[in-house]
């Protein structure tokens, strides 16, 4: 059922989405033109898939905690490393369209929910090297990979903290004046994006860029982002199927794009 549903979706997505012709703001068209259809192959790229191509050949047994909506694949508690890197990390051109957006928002603080096994985080390090990175995850062993492959790639300024969501990230907002980049990828359930979402409210500002990842992964996630759209805060939506993009623009006529990727 999953299956048909999330097909169903994927369809309706690319019927109603756009390109970037016929887009009016000013903003959305250049951030789709220079950033998300942005195709050149920067050496960046190379050296972290690298990295994830360690991980995929990594056949150590994992135990997984997980404190969210699970696993559409696999739920079992014991986990080879290399079958997480296949079936929970962001694919190549997800990661990269991180990096990219990362680069054009050039933050001075990161916050990712989800590190999982790294890779997400090398890419945002590496689209902005001076801003302060804040990696969470839940889970204790899957940090601990992660941080074994910052210390491969030589990246000794990422601060991964492990822990519940609901205790670790308050207390990182708390740490920050304004937040400049938020990537939510973690938990997938409608009440907990809407409480991470709230939470980041008071120190958003109108460079801010949160992104939310799975936005489709379930009715609840769908209810989510439906929400999301619709706050008054919320001045520009983009939906890429996969993550969307909230802006919060003083003076933008609030306007929610779907865009084919």
């Amino acid at each position: 059922m999953f299956n048909l549903t999330f097909a169903k979706d994927f369809l309706l997505h690319r019927l109603k989405s756009k390109n970037r012709h016929g887009l009016h703001s000013p903003f959305v068209y250049r951030l789709v033109d220079e950033v998300i259809y942005d195709k050149k192959p920067y050496p960046i790229y190379d050296s972290i898939e690298q990295q994830r191509d360690q991980l995929l050949i990594d056949d150590r047994h994992i135990t997984i905690t997980d404190l969210g909506a699970g696993s559409h694949v696999n739920n079992n508690k014991q986990k080879k490393i290399s079958a997480i890197t296949l079936n929970a990390l962001k694919p190549p051109k997800l990661a990269k369209l991180l990096y990219r957006l990362a680069a054009f928002t050039r933050p001075k603080n990161i916050v990712e929910l989800g590190a999982c096994l790294g890779i997400t985080t090398l890419y945002l390090h590496a689209a902005a090297p001076d801003a302060k990175i804040f990696t969470l995850e839940g889970c204790p062993q899957t940090a601990g990979v992660a941080k074994d492959v910052f210390d491969r790639a030589g990246v000794k300024d990422i601060n991964v903290i492990t822990g519940n969501f609901d205790d670790t990230l308050p207390n990182v907002i708390a740490g920050l004046d304004k937040l400049d980049f938020v990537y939510i990828d973690g938990n997938h359930q409608r009440d907990a994006t809407l409480k991470y979402f709230e939470w980041c409210l008071p120190k958003v500002h109108e460079n801010t860029m949160l992104i939310f990842d799975d936005i489709y992964w379930s009715e609840g996630m769908k209810q989510a982002w439906a929400q999301i759209k619709a706050h008054p805060d919320v001045t520009a939506t983009v939906d890429l199927y996969w993550i969307g993009l909230v802006f919060f623009k003083p003076g933008q006529a609030k306007e929610d794009f779907k865009i084919r990727v």
